[in-house]
């Protein structure tokens, strides 16, 4: 702020001198301290200084980090006077129409205020419009400016970034500063650019946020996030030791999908560097994401890019049973990816090995040829088990008995080959041999004239050897048939719920069993397993 030497003292005694809480004479001392603070504040000057600052602040960092920016003025003139500044910078931010455009002023005001605020000036219906769109990550609005709407009780889980040009204090302090704290994927933390100096009533109101039993941090100071990023950035990068990633940087775009394979098996050929290196980068993208646009953060954003894609590359072909804890990772890491280094498409990582991609309902012996022949061998492993472990948990749903069987056979091979004991290569052959009994699993049904559902009530009859060995394969095929009928009869919308109906099923399948002499010490686990 520009201030004039002579008045520079009389402004400081009243800052001091007026608090909240007097009574009226203290009240009309306070609207004329703010009427002189919001003069200087909104020097012309000054307000070009900042509007330049909030377009470079906001598009460096919007740059890497998807989501929205709020500016907080002193006085609705204020906002005004910066929104005329920002848009004569980024001319195509503004429009006139609600539904369109990058910013836009929410403030209140009548008929009687000047010409130029009439634009901004809108009613309860349209302003509550505007605070939806804001709300809306896809909408593209981006950046609203404020003086007091929307700083309490209004939530935009995507706003990361407020430019506060406000003195505040207290209670309405935290819950400003709350506005950029809500949850949203990519999001560890809100950045606050503050340009009047709040730190001494931060800490008060933090004080206050502590003794009436506020938990956990609120804030600290970007710097610290930079520190962070540093060293994870270090670690991170050690993990290539020799291996020289940075010639990704220098590939045409065309070739940069086929290189990620090559640093994937670098990661994955030692043991217990692939949750290391998903550990260390998932903390590096975190500190990113509060540290940007810090110059720390845009000098290293390529590479942090790269590190993200290979790391969303290592997830996407090796983790299994995940999904629902994975997605929100996969929004986050998809924000921060910078978009000069890769495009944001899926990974096909068959695609990127030169695999065509797989039949997986077939598994077919094509497929299985070109997994074999793959030269990252550890990534052929790692991806052979991500698609049989999807595939016995689709079969494990419709027929508990095979499914169990071969998680047994893929649990013994993938611990054999965690603890080295079997190579490679050798692992490899072990994984395409039990596909190919899991597709020709897919297609015994067919080759005895079953349904799925028919085959399956077969196996669970059949894991008793004395039930075999007593009725033979035919009797039990019969069984089969008629449980398959009989529980299509009998079974309701809520039959999981009603314990009546499961009991009836349950008489049911006794009924079968004993009509055809299933051997009574084999019964209960055989009707419970029917059930399940």
């Amino acid at each position: 702020m520009e201030l004039k030497p002579e008045e520079r003292p009389k402004i400081d005694k009243e800052f001091e001198d007026v608090t909240e809480g007097e009574e009226i004479e203290g009240k009309e001392r306070l609207k004329s301290k703010w009427a002189r603070v919001e003069k200087v504040a909104g020097a012309p000057m000054r307000i070009k200084r900042i509007a330049q600052d909030i377009v470079s602040h906001f598009e460096n960092r919007t740059s890497v980090l998807e989501g929205k920016g709020m500016i907080v003025c002193m006085s609705r003139r204020i906002c005004v006077d910066l929104y005329n500044e920002i848009i004569k910078l980024k001319p195509e931010w503004h429009n006139a129409d609600d539904e369109k455009g990058d910013i836009k002023v929410v403030m209140t005001g009548s008929a009687s205020d000047p010409k130029e605020w009439q634009e901004h000036i809108r009613n309860r219906i349209r302003r509550k419009k505007i605070g939806d769109n804001f709300k809306d990550p896809k909408h593209e609005l981006k950046l609203i400016t404020v003086r007091d709407m929307f700083l309490t009780g209004y939530d935009a889980p995507s706003l990361h970034t407020m430019y506060l040009d406000k003195p505040i204090k207290g209670h309405t302090l935290m819950q400003a500063i709350a506005r950029v704290n809500r949850v949203y994927p990519g999001k560890e933390g809100g950045l606050i650019v503050d340009y009047v100096g709040v730190g001494t009533e931060l800490k008060k109101a933090l004080m206050d946020y502590a003794a009436s039993g506020g938990k956990g941090r609120p804030t600290f100071d970007q710097t610290k996030a930079v520190t962070l990023m540093q060293e994870k950035y270090e670690v991170v990068k050690d993990m290539f030791h020799g291996f020289d990633y940075e010639k990704f940087f220098e590939l045409k775009p065309s070739e940069r999908i086929s290189f990620i394979p090559d640093t994937m098996e670098h990661i994955l050929k030692e043991k217990g560097k692939k949750e290391r290196f998903e550990r260390e980068v998932t903390a590096l993208l975190k500190a990113f994401s509060l540290a940007v646009p810090h110059d720390g953060a845009m000098k290293i954003k390529e590479e942090v890019g790269l590190f993200q894609a290979i790391k969303s590359a290592i997830t996407k072909t090796t983790e299994t049973g995940k999904e629902n804890q994975q997605e929100k990772f996969d929004i986050a890491l998809k924000q921060i990816l910078s978009k000069a280094v890769i495009s944001d498409r899926v990974i096909d990582i068959f695609e990127a090995a030169g695999i065509q991609k797989p039949e997986l309902s077939i598994f077919s012996e094509g497929f299985l040829a070109e997994v074999k022949e793959m030269p990252q061998k550890n990534l052929a492993f790692e991806a052979l088990k991500k698609l049989l472990n999807d595939e016995i948990r689709i079969l494990s749903k419709r027929n508990i008995v095979q499914g169990k069987s071969f998680m047994d056979m893929l649990d013994k091979t993938i611990k054999n080959y965690t603890n080295r004991s079997i190579e490679a290569a050798q692992v490899i052959e072990e994984l395409l041999e039990l596909a190919r009994k899991v597709r020709e699993e897919k297609n015994r049904g067919k080759q005895q004239n079953m349904t799925e559902d028919e085959i399956a009530f077969y196996d669970t009859l059949g894991t008793s050897d004395s039930a075999v060995k007593v009725l033979g394969d035919e009797t039990l095929r019969k069984i089969a048939l008629e449980l398959t009928q009989m529980i299509r009869n009998s079974v309701t919308i809520d039959w999981t719920q009603r314990e009546s109906v499961q009991a009836e099923i349950r008489l049911k399948v006794k009924k079968i069993l004993r009509k055809y002499g299933y051997p009574p010490d084999r019964e209960k686990k055989a009707t419970e397993t029917v059930l399940k």
